[in-house]
């Protein structure tokens, strides 16, 4: 199964394709090297068949939400500290500080794809400063933060 991080903001959040490095804008399918293909990509929650948005979560409470595919990013008891694990919470640890930044309050969460309503197994508030490293980023399977400023 797949895992994905959602995030949930009260402001409007960047989306696209963060950290990619392909060889050329004419080639941007290949990659000198796989560290260069470790990126993340954030979807917004925009259905464009229904034209309107959903929710990725019964959980959140916030409008504005993105859902990012977490291949870099597994669940804490998986950790192995590769170089794509390390990009890819960089490029996760710069998109949640812009975003606190921009609003405040930040709701963040993982799970497996199509589990995202069930139970939440660990629900916490974490203040921004106590996130000293991105390591601190990786979650246990539905886990739910709600991050403050």
């Amino acid at each position: 199964m797949t895992q994905y991080i959602y995030i949930a903001s009260t402001n409007k959040l960047p989306q696209g394709s963060f950290g990619s490095n392909p060889v050329s804008l004419d080639n941007p399918n290949i990659f000198k090297a796989e560290l260069d293909f470790a990126h993340l990509d954030f979807e917004n929650n925009y259905d464009a068949r229904q034209k309107k948005k959903i929710s990725y979560s019964t959980h959140f409470s916030l409008e504005y939400q993105m859902a990012a595919y977490a291949n870099h990013i597994p669940f804490k008891y998986r950790l192995k500290g590769t170089q794509g694990e390390e990009k890819c919470l960089k490029i996760l640890h710069t998109y949640l500080e812009e975003a606190i930044q921009s609003s405040g309050i930040l709701e963040y969460f993982t799970s497996l794809n199509g589990q995202e309503n069930k139970e939440i197994s660990k629900k916490r508030t974490v203040r921004w400063p106590s996130i000293q490293s991105p390591y601190d980023l990786v979650l246990e399977d539905r886990e739910f933060w709600t991050i403050t400023l």
